[in-house]
């Protein structure tokens, strides 16, 4: 499909890769033909060695190999002894880096989606990384899945203009003045509105 991101989307810097992701749609394949598909309204940025925050801060290990592989495969894990975070690899292969798809607008399959998050309620379905991973059906079987063919594409969309900003990484207050998370200014999908906040 033409509209689908190609690998060089991925194969640039991670924080601008996590920008230009927002506005995009992740589409989902289930079995039977079932889609499932939505708006990308929040991501944040992991880089490699020396970012706190990142799986592969202390180099490549066998939990952070996918971030040093191809971009353009997903990074799946598994946190808190119940949520799956859902990842896509950045950078040049063999530079570690990772975007996180914290929240989406939920479009196609949503009745299903309630199915799957156990909640009627639209705007709780995908407002998070784990409720989105949750609502697309999303574990440990989709790592290291390439997201420009397969069960779970990203493709362009026609959306004329976005208001984005960004703010610190959620949980990570040593982010400091750093601003890695970044979002849809007004989209009621987003998992958090946070007091300290720029303009993008």
């Amino acid at each position: 499909m033409k509209s689908v991101l190609s690998r060089n989307f991925y194969k640039r810097k991670t924080d601008i890769v996590a920008k230009d992701l927002l506005g995009k749609i992740i589409l989902r394949k289930l079995p039977q033909e079932i889609y499932l598909t939505g708006i990308i309204v929040e991501t944040e940025a992991y880089f490699g060695e020396g970012d706190i925050a990142s799986h592969a801060r202390r180099g490549k290990t066998s939990r952070c190999e996918v971030m040093f592989g191809k971009p353009g495969i997903s990074y799946v894990y598994f946190t808190y002894g119940m949520h799956y975070l859902f990842n896509i690899v950045t950078e040049e292969e063999g530079s570690a880096g990772a975007v996180l798809i914290r929240a989406v607008e939920p479009v196609k399959g949503i009745e299903m989606m309630k199915t799957h998050r156990k909640t009627s309620k639209v705007e709780l379905l995908t407002n998070g990384p784990a409720k989105f991973t949750k609502a697309f059906q999303i574990n440990l079987k989709d790592n290291k899945r390439d997201v420009t063919s397969g069960n779970i594409i990203i493709k362009n969309n026609s959306l004329k203009s976005i208001y984005i900003k960004s703010s610190h990484r959620i949980g990570v207050p040593l982010d400091n003045n750093d601003h890695f998370r970044y979002y849809i200014s007004g989209n009621r999908y987003v998992s958090r509105i946070l007091k300290k906040e720029i303009n993008r």
